[in-house]
Protein backbone atom coordinates (compact mmCIF):
# COMPACT_ATOMS: atom_id res chain seq x y z
CA UNK A 1 0.00 0.00 0.00
CA UNK A 2 2.82 2.39 0.89
CA UNK A 3 4.55 1.64 -2.43
CA UNK A 4 1.33 2.31 -4.34
CA UNK A 5 0.87 5.65 -2.58
CA UNK A 6 4.44 6.57 -3.44
CA UNK A 7 3.88 5.69 -7.09
CA UNK A 8 0.67 7.72 -7.12
CA UNK A 9 2.55 10.71 -5.71
CA UNK A 10 5.24 10.50 -8.40
CA UNK A 11 2.57 10.07 -11.07
CA UNK A 12 0.75 13.20 -9.89
CA UNK A 13 4.00 15.20 -9.90
CA UNK A 14 4.82 13.92 -13.39
CA UNK A 15 1.39 14.96 -14.66
CA UNK A 16 1.79 18.46 -13.22
CA UNK A 17 5.25 18.81 -14.79
CA UNK A 18 4.09 17.45 -18.14
CA UNK A 19 1.10 19.79 -18.11
CA UNK A 20 3.32 22.82 -17.62
CA UNK A 21 5.71 21.75 -20.38
CA UNK A 22 2.85 21.01 -22.77
CA UNK A 23 1.36 24.43 -22.00
CA UNK A 24 4.58 26.14 -23.10
CA UNK A 25 4.90 23.93 -26.17
CA UNK A 26 1.36 24.87 -27.18
CA UNK A 27 2.18 28.56 -26.77
CA UNK A 28 5.32 28.29 -28.89
CA UNK A 29 3.60 26.06 -31.42
CA UNK A 30 0.73 28.50 -31.86
CA UNK A 31 3.21 31.33 -32.35
CA UNK A 32 5.31 29.34 -34.84
CA UNK A 33 2.29 28.41 -36.96
CA UNK A 34 0.83 31.91 -37.00
CA UNK A 35 2.60 32.81 -40.25
CA UNK A 36 4.75 31.19 -42.94
CA UNK A 37 8.56 30.88 -43.09
CA UNK A 38 8.59 33.01 -46.24
CA UNK A 39 6.88 35.82 -44.37
CA UNK A 40 9.37 35.50 -41.50
CA UNK A 41 12.33 35.74 -43.85
CA UNK A 42 10.85 38.75 -45.61
CA UNK A 43 10.36 40.50 -42.29
CA UNK A 44 13.80 39.60 -40.93
CA UNK A 45 15.46 40.96 -44.06
CA UNK A 46 14.14 44.48 -43.46
CA UNK A 47 16.93 47.00 -42.68
CA UNK A 48 15.39 48.06 -39.36
CA UNK A 49 15.15 44.53 -37.97
CA UNK A 50 18.59 43.56 -39.26
CA UNK A 51 20.02 46.61 -37.51
CA UNK A 52 18.16 45.72 -34.31
CA UNK A 53 19.47 42.15 -34.53
CA UNK A 54 23.09 43.20 -34.91
CA UNK A 55 22.77 45.75 -32.11
CA UNK A 56 21.23 43.10 -29.86
CA UNK A 57 24.08 40.68 -30.57
CA UNK A 58 26.73 43.31 -29.91
CA UNK A 59 25.11 44.88 -26.83
CA UNK A 60 24.28 41.53 -25.23
CA UNK A 61 27.84 40.31 -25.75
CA UNK A 62 29.30 43.50 -24.26
CA UNK A 63 26.89 43.48 -21.31
CA UNK A 64 27.55 39.79 -20.61
CA UNK A 65 31.31 40.32 -20.80
CA UNK A 66 31.19 43.18 -18.31
CA UNK A 67 28.86 41.15 -16.11
CA UNK A 68 31.33 38.25 -15.91
CA UNK A 69 34.21 40.62 -15.17
CA UNK A 70 32.23 41.88 -12.19
CA UNK A 71 30.78 38.49 -11.22
CA UNK A 72 34.12 36.69 -10.81
CA UNK A 73 35.56 38.85 -7.98
CA UNK A 74 32.19 39.44 -6.30
CA UNK A 75 31.20 35.78 -6.51
CA UNK A 76 34.59 34.70 -5.17
CA UNK A 77 34.34 37.13 -2.25
CA UNK A 78 30.82 36.00 -1.34
CA UNK A 79 31.80 32.35 -1.57
CA UNK A 80 35.14 32.34 0.24
CA UNK A 81 34.89 35.12 2.81
CA UNK A 82 32.74 35.48 5.94
CA UNK A 83 32.33 38.99 7.30
CA UNK A 84 29.89 41.17 9.21
CA UNK A 85 27.01 42.37 7.09
CA UNK A 86 27.44 39.63 4.49
CA UNK A 87 23.74 38.75 4.52
CA UNK A 88 22.86 42.40 3.85
CA UNK A 89 25.34 42.59 1.00
CA UNK A 90 23.94 39.33 -0.39
CA UNK A 91 20.46 40.86 -0.35
CA UNK A 92 21.72 44.07 -1.97
CA UNK A 93 23.22 42.09 -4.85
CA UNK A 94 19.75 40.73 -5.63
CA UNK A 95 18.10 44.17 -5.86
CA UNK A 96 18.19 44.28 -9.70
CA UNK A 97 16.52 40.86 -9.79
CA UNK A 98 13.57 41.77 -7.58
CA UNK A 99 13.02 45.33 -8.83
CA UNK A 100 10.41 45.78 -11.58
CA UNK A 101 12.30 46.32 -14.88
CA UNK A 102 10.73 49.72 -15.51
CA UNK A 103 11.91 50.87 -12.09
CA UNK A 104 15.49 49.88 -12.97
CA UNK A 105 15.29 52.03 -16.08
CA UNK A 106 13.77 54.91 -14.14
CA UNK A 107 16.53 54.72 -11.51
CA UNK A 108 19.17 54.90 -14.26
CA UNK A 109 17.42 57.82 -15.92
CA UNK A 110 17.14 59.79 -12.67
CA UNK A 111 20.71 59.04 -11.62
CA UNK A 112 22.09 60.53 -14.83
CA UNK A 113 20.14 63.72 -14.08
CA UNK A 114 22.06 64.20 -10.82
CA UNK A 115 25.31 66.14 -10.52
CA UNK A 116 27.41 62.97 -10.51
CA UNK A 117 25.49 61.53 -13.43
CA UNK A 118 25.93 64.70 -15.47
CA UNK A 119 29.67 64.61 -14.81
CA UNK A 120 29.78 61.06 -16.16
CA UNK A 121 27.67 62.08 -19.16
CA UNK A 122 30.11 64.88 -19.93
CA UNK A 123 32.80 62.24 -20.45
CA UNK A 124 30.72 59.41 -21.92
CA UNK A 125 27.07 59.74 -22.93
CA UNK A 126 24.70 56.99 -21.78
CA UNK A 127 21.15 58.39 -21.84
CA UNK A 128 19.37 57.46 -25.08
CA UNK A 129 22.53 55.99 -26.63
CA UNK A 130 23.87 52.54 -27.49
CA UNK A 131 26.06 52.74 -24.39
CA UNK A 132 22.86 53.21 -22.42
CA UNK A 133 21.48 50.01 -23.94
CA UNK A 134 24.56 48.10 -22.77
CA UNK A 135 24.41 49.68 -19.31
CA UNK A 136 20.71 48.85 -18.88
CA UNK A 137 21.37 45.24 -19.88
CA UNK A 138 24.45 45.00 -17.66
CA UNK A 139 22.73 46.31 -14.53
CA UNK A 140 20.26 43.42 -14.52
CA UNK A 141 22.41 40.70 -16.09
CA UNK A 142 25.25 41.22 -13.59
CA UNK A 143 23.11 39.95 -10.71
CA UNK A 144 22.43 36.68 -12.52
CA UNK A 145 26.11 36.29 -13.40
CA UNK A 146 27.10 36.90 -9.76
CA UNK A 147 24.65 34.23 -8.57
CA UNK A 148 26.10 31.78 -11.08
CA UNK A 149 29.73 32.48 -10.18
CA UNK A 150 29.06 32.29 -6.46
CA UNK A 151 27.39 28.91 -6.96
CA UNK A 152 30.37 27.80 -9.02
CA UNK A 153 32.90 28.75 -6.33
CA UNK A 154 30.68 27.23 -3.64
CA UNK A 155 30.91 23.89 -5.43
CA UNK A 156 34.70 24.11 -5.78
CA UNK A 157 36.75 22.89 -2.85
CA UNK A 158 38.91 25.66 -1.32
CA UNK A 159 41.59 23.07 -0.49
CA UNK A 160 43.71 23.59 -3.67
CA UNK A 161 43.74 27.34 -3.02
CA UNK A 162 44.80 26.80 0.59
CA UNK A 163 47.65 24.58 -0.58
CA UNK A 164 48.74 27.29 -3.02
CA UNK A 165 48.73 29.82 -0.18
CA UNK A 166 50.97 27.58 1.95
CA UNK A 167 53.39 27.34 -0.99
CA UNK A 168 53.83 31.12 -1.05
CA UNK A 169 51.11 32.30 -3.42
CA UNK A 170 49.15 35.42 -2.61
CA UNK A 171 45.37 35.26 -2.49
CA UNK A 172 45.21 36.92 -5.92
CA UNK A 173 47.66 34.38 -7.36
CA UNK A 174 45.62 31.53 -5.87
CA UNK A 175 42.51 32.99 -7.49
CA UNK A 176 44.19 33.51 -10.85
CA UNK A 177 46.17 30.28 -11.14
CA UNK A 178 43.98 27.84 -9.19
CA UNK A 179 40.38 28.97 -8.76
CA UNK A 180 39.75 30.53 -12.17
CA UNK A 181 40.95 27.57 -14.27
CA UNK A 182 38.74 25.30 -12.17
CA UNK A 183 35.79 27.68 -12.58
CA UNK A 184 36.03 28.11 -16.36
CA UNK A 185 32.85 26.10 -17.05
CA UNK A 186 30.98 28.24 -14.54
CA UNK A 187 32.31 31.37 -16.24
CA UNK A 188 30.97 30.15 -19.57
CA UNK A 189 27.61 29.46 -17.94
CA UNK A 190 27.61 32.89 -16.25
CA UNK A 191 28.37 34.57 -19.59
CA UNK A 192 25.58 32.66 -21.37
CA UNK A 193 23.03 33.35 -18.63
CA UNK A 194 23.93 37.04 -18.58
CA UNK A 195 23.74 37.12 -22.39
CA UNK A 196 20.32 35.50 -22.45
CA UNK A 197 19.04 37.84 -19.72
CA UNK A 198 20.37 40.83 -21.66
CA UNK A 199 18.64 39.62 -24.82
CA UNK A 200 15.25 39.65 -23.10
CA UNK A 201 15.69 42.99 -21.36
CA UNK A 202 13.01 45.49 -22.33
CA UNK A 203 11.82 47.82 -19.55
CA UNK A 204 15.15 49.42 -18.54
CA UNK A 205 16.17 49.85 -22.18
CA UNK A 206 12.87 51.47 -23.15
CA UNK A 207 12.98 53.97 -20.27
CA UNK A 208 16.70 54.74 -20.22
CA UNK A 209 17.90 54.26 -23.79
CA UNK A 210 14.68 54.63 -25.75
CA UNK A 211 13.55 52.71 -28.82
CA UNK A 212 14.79 54.87 -31.67
CA UNK A 213 14.85 52.96 -34.93
CA UNK A 214 18.27 52.42 -36.50
CA UNK A 215 19.88 53.80 -33.32
CA UNK A 216 18.94 52.22 -29.96
CA UNK A 217 16.38 49.68 -31.16
CA UNK A 218 17.07 46.09 -30.03
CA UNK A 219 14.97 42.97 -30.57
CA UNK A 220 12.69 43.29 -27.51
CA UNK A 221 11.88 46.89 -28.37
CA UNK A 222 11.35 45.82 -32.00
CA UNK A 223 8.58 43.49 -30.84
CA UNK A 224 7.01 46.36 -28.90
CA UNK A 225 7.30 48.79 -31.82
CA UNK A 226 5.77 46.33 -34.28
CA UNK A 227 2.91 45.52 -31.92
CA UNK A 228 2.26 49.23 -31.34
CA UNK A 229 1.56 49.71 -35.07
CA UNK A 230 -0.43 46.49 -35.38
CA UNK A 231 2.22 44.59 -37.36
CA UNK A 232 1.68 41.26 -35.61
CA UNK A 233 3.45 39.25 -38.31
CA UNK A 234 6.73 41.13 -37.81
CA UNK A 235 6.40 40.87 -34.01
CA UNK A 236 5.95 37.10 -34.33
CA UNK A 237 8.98 36.75 -36.63
CA UNK A 238 11.23 38.68 -34.24
CA UNK A 239 9.85 36.77 -31.26
CA UNK A 240 10.66 33.44 -32.91
CA UNK A 241 14.17 34.70 -33.66
CA UNK A 242 14.62 35.50 -29.97
CA UNK A 243 13.26 32.07 -29.01
CA UNK A 244 15.83 30.43 -31.30
CA UNK A 245 18.63 32.47 -29.73
CA UNK A 246 17.44 31.61 -26.22
CA UNK A 247 17.31 27.89 -27.03
CA UNK A 248 20.84 28.04 -28.44
CA UNK A 249 22.11 29.71 -25.27
CA UNK A 250 20.27 27.13 -23.15
CA UNK A 251 21.99 24.32 -25.04
CA UNK A 252 25.40 25.93 -24.44
CA UNK A 253 24.68 26.36 -20.72
CA UNK A 254 23.54 22.76 -20.36
CA UNK A 255 26.63 21.54 -22.19
CA UNK A 256 28.81 23.17 -19.52
CA UNK A 257 27.11 21.09 -16.85
CA UNK A 258 25.76 24.17 -15.07
CA UNK A 259 22.13 24.59 -14.08
CA UNK A 260 20.09 27.76 -14.47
Amino acid sequence: MRLNRSNACWLALAIITAGYVVFWLLLLGATATYSTPDSWLRVLKSPEIRQATWLSLLSCTAAAGFAVLLAVPVGYLMSRRTFRGKSWLDAALDIPIILPPLVVGLCLLIFFQTWMGKQIESVWAFTYTVSGVVLAQFVVAASFAIRTMRGTFDHLSPRPEEVALTLGCTRFQALWHVALPAARRGMVAAFCIAWARSLGEFGPILVFAGATRMKTEVLPTTVWLELSVGNLEAAVAVSLLMVAMAVLVLVVVRSTGEKL
